[in-house]
C-alpha cells in the first residue's frame, strides 16, 4: 500500500450519478385525478387494488453532462416519469410512489416543488399549458419573480437568454399572438433562464420548424458542455438521434424494454413501431425496390365520379389578413385551390401564417380583404357552425378544443349539435373512437390523458362530425409512430371525404401521403407542387427553415440514380 503524505491511501469518493432511479414504480390514486394546488388538497387515498401501474419498476442511471432519450409509445408512461423527476408526482399527482430517485447522490423524497424548481426545469408537451403570462418577458420572468430574484439580476439573465436563443425580436410580444412553435421557443427561454442542473424536455421538436430545432440542438448541446444533464422525450427519434444521445430508454406498457447505448438501440428497434432513420427500414426489407412502394402511398380521398376529381371546393382569391388595424400584414395576397379528392401539406416557418390562412377557410378569421370560397360560396356569408357542417378543423393544441368531462361526451359533442340521428351517432362515435385508438379510455376524463392520447381524442371529436373536408394541425404532434401511420390509413377508407389538408413540419408525413405541397414563407405561397418535386430545391428548404429527413435523401439519391 502506498502511503501518501496526508496519511489517505489515495482513494476518492465516487462521483454520484446527476440521476439514479431505483425500481421506481408509481400508481394514480384514480385515473381521472388532475393536478393539486397547495390551495386545494384532499387527503392521498388508496388507490382500488384494479388500478394499473402507470410505471414499473424503472431503474437507470445517468452520470452528469450526459443526455438520454426516451422513446416508446404514447400513454406507456414517458411523460410519467418526467413527473416523479420534476416532483410533480408526488407533490401534485397522488397514487403510490415507491423506488428511489437521486438527484446528484441526494434523495428527493419530501423535497418540495420549490426545492426542485432550483435543480430541474421542465419543457412541457404542450406549450399552451405551460405559458402563463401576457408577455414574453414576464413569462420568462416568472421562474425568477417565484424565487425572489432582484429585478436587475432579472432584467439582465432575461436579456441574456433571448439573445442566446435568437428571440430578441419577440421583446414586448403578447404571449397569445405566437405561434405554438414561438410558444414552445418562449417555454424554453423561461427554464434556461433558472439554471437547473437537470433539464427534461418533453416532445420539444413536436411544433417547431429546422431552424428552431436547429437552435435548440445548439442549446442541448452548449448545456451538456458546461455539465448539465438532460433527459428528452421525443417520438421523432432521428430527430432526436442527432443530438448523440448517450443512453436510451424504451418503455412499453409502463415499463422499461431496454437500457443502453443508442447503437444497440438502432439494433433492436422495431421501424413499424418508432420513427427511425430510412437506413433501419432497409436492413428489414429483403428487395431495396419494395421500400418505395412501402413508404410512399400518398392518399387520395373519396371521388365519386373522374369528372368531379378535378373540381375546386375550396378557393382562396388574392387573401389579405391582419389582426387588426394597427398590426402587421400576415397574409399578403394568398391564392390557391384545393381540389376534390387531393391530399395537402401546408409546409412553413413557424409564425409563416399556415394557421392563420386555415382558419380563413373555418370563418374563424375573415380576410381583410379577398375572399373565401368553399363548394362555392363565399364564407363571408356563411355562419361557422355552417362551415363546420362541412370542415373538420383539429387544432394544434388539444387543450384549445378538449372540455367533455368524459371521451365519449367529448366525441360525441359535435355530431349531438349537428343533429345527427341517434344510430348515425352512434356509429359515427364508435368509428371514431374506433379509428384513434381510444374507446379503451372512453369514460375516463379527457384531462387526465397524456399528451399524445389528447390528441388523439380531439382528432376523433372531429372525425365523429364526417365533414367532407378534414384541416389537421400538426396531427403527428406527440403521436407515435405506429399510432400515427395506422389513423393516415384509417383516413384512406373514407368515402365521404373530399379533400385532407395537414398543417405540418413533419417532411415525411408530405412525402408518404399526400399528393402535393403548399410552401408558406411571410404569408404567401412561395411553392405549390408534388412533394418531391417542391422539396427537392436545397436553397428552398433553407429559406423556409425545413430540414431534409434521411427518407427524402433516399428518394432523391434514387430518383436522380433512375435520371
Amino acid at each position: 500500500m502506498t502511503i501518501h503524505a496526508d496519511n489517505t491511501d489515495g482513494t476518492s469518493t465516487p462521483t454520484p450519478p446527476a440521476v439514479l432511479v431505483e425500481n421506481l414504480t408509481f400508481r394514480y390514486r384514480s385515473l381521472d385525478d388532475e393536478p393539486e394546488t397547495k390551495h386545494h388538497k384532499t387527503a392521498p387515498a388508496e388507490p382500488p387494488l384494479e388500478q394499473p401501474q402507470a410505471i414499473e419498476d424503472i431503474s437507470f442511471s445517468l452520470p452528469a453532462g450526459e443526455l438520454m432519450l426516451i422513446a416508446g409509445p404514447s400513454g406507456c408512461g414517458k411523460s410519467t416519469l418526467l413527473k416523479c423527476l420534476n416532483g410533480l408526482i408526488p407533490n401534485s399527482y397522488h397514487g403510490m410512489l415507491s423506488g428511489q430517485i437521486q438527484l446528484g447522490g441526494r434523495t428527493i423524497k419530501g423535497s418540495t416543488l420549490r426545492d426542485l424548481a432550483l435543480q430541474v426545469g421542465t419543457m412541457l408537451q404542450d406549450p399552451d399549458k405551460q405559458i402563463i403570462a401576457s408577455t414574453v418577458e414576464q413569462e420568462i420572468a416568472f421562474g425568477m419573480e417565484n424565487m425572489n430574484t432582484p429585478r436587475a439580476e432579472m432584467q439582465e439573465r432575461i436579456a441574456g437568454v433571448l439573445e442566446q436563443l435568437h428571440l430578441e425580436h419577440y421583446k414586448g410580444q403578447a404571449t397569445f399572438a405566437l405561434s405554438g412553435g414561438q410558444r414552445q421557443q418562449v417555454a424554453a427561454a423561461g427554464i434556461l433562464v433558472m439554471n437547473p442542473s437537470l433539464y427534461l424536455f418533453d416532445e420539444p421538436f413536436a411544433n417547431l420548424d429546422a431552424r428552431a430545432v436547429d437552435e435548440l440542438e445548439e442549446l442541448i448541446a452548449g448545456l451538456r458542455a458546461r455539465g448539465h444533464t438532460v433527459i428528452i422525450v421525443e417520438h421523432r427519434v432521428e430527430e432526436a438521434l442527432r443530438l448523440k444521445p448517450d443512453k436510451v430508454l424504451l418503455m412499453k406498457d409502463g415499463r422499461q424494454v431496454f437500457f443502453g447505448s443508442t447503437r444497440d438501440f438502432l439494433e433492436i428497434a422495431d421501424p413499424t413501431q418508432v420513427k427511425l432513420p430510412i437506413e433501419s427500414t432497409l436492413r428489414t426489407v429483403s428487395d431495396p425496390a419494395e421500400v418505395r412502394a412501402l413508404l410512399i402511398r400518398p392518399i387520395t380521398t373519396g371521388v365519386s365520379s373522374v369528372s368531379e376529381q378535378d373540381k375546386p371546393i375550396l378557393v382562396f382569391e388574392n387573401v389579405h389578413y391582419r389582426y387588426s388595424s394597427y398590426s402587421e400584414e400576415i397574409l399578403h395576397g394568398v391564392s390557391c385551390q384545393v381540389r376534390r379528392g387531393e391530399t395537402i401539406a401546408l409546409l412553413g416557418p413557424n409564425g409563416s401564417g399556415k394557421t392563420t390562412m386555415v382558419k380563413q377557410a373555418l370563418g374563424l378569421l375573415r380576410p381583410t380583404s379577398g375572399s373565401v370560397k368553399l363548394y362555392g360560396e363565399d364564407t363571408r356569408r356563411l355562419s361557422v357552425a355552417q362551415l363546420a357542417a362541412r370542415i373538420g378543423y383539429v387544432f394544434q393544441s388539444p387543450s384549445a378544443m378538449l372540455f367533455a368531462s368524459t371521451v365519449r361526451k367529448e366525441v360525441s359533442f359535435g355530431p349531438e349539435n349537428l343533429r345527427f340521428p341517434a344510430e348515425r351517432l352512434k356509429a359515427a362515435v364508435r368509428q371514431s373512437e374506433e379509428a384513434l385508438n381510444v374507446a379503451a379510455f372512453e369514460e375516463r376524463s379527457p384531462f387526465s390523458l397524456s399528451f399524445g392520447q389528447q390528441k388523439r381524442v380531439a382528432i376523433a371529436s372531429v372525425l365523429a362530425m364526417q365533414g367532407k373536408i378534414l384541416l389537421l394541425d400538426e396531427p403527428t404532434a406527440g403521436q407515435d409512430y405506429r399510432s400515427y401511420t395506422s389513423f393516415m390509413e384509417y383516413l384512406r377508407s373514407l368515402p365521404e371525404l373530399d379533400a385532407l389538408l395537414f398543417i405540418t413540419h413533419d417532411l415525411d408525413l408530405a412525402l408518404r401521403f399526400t399528393q402535393r405541397v403548399l410552401l408558406l414563407k411571410e404569408g404567401n405561397v412561395v411553392a405549390d407542387g408534388p412533394p418531391l418535386e417542391v422539396l427537392a430545391d436545397p436553397a428552398l428548404l433553407d429559406a423556409c427553415n425545413l430540414r431534409p429527413t434521411s427518407l427524402l435523401h433516399y428518394l432523391l439519391s434514387e430518383r436522380n440514380a433512375v435520371a
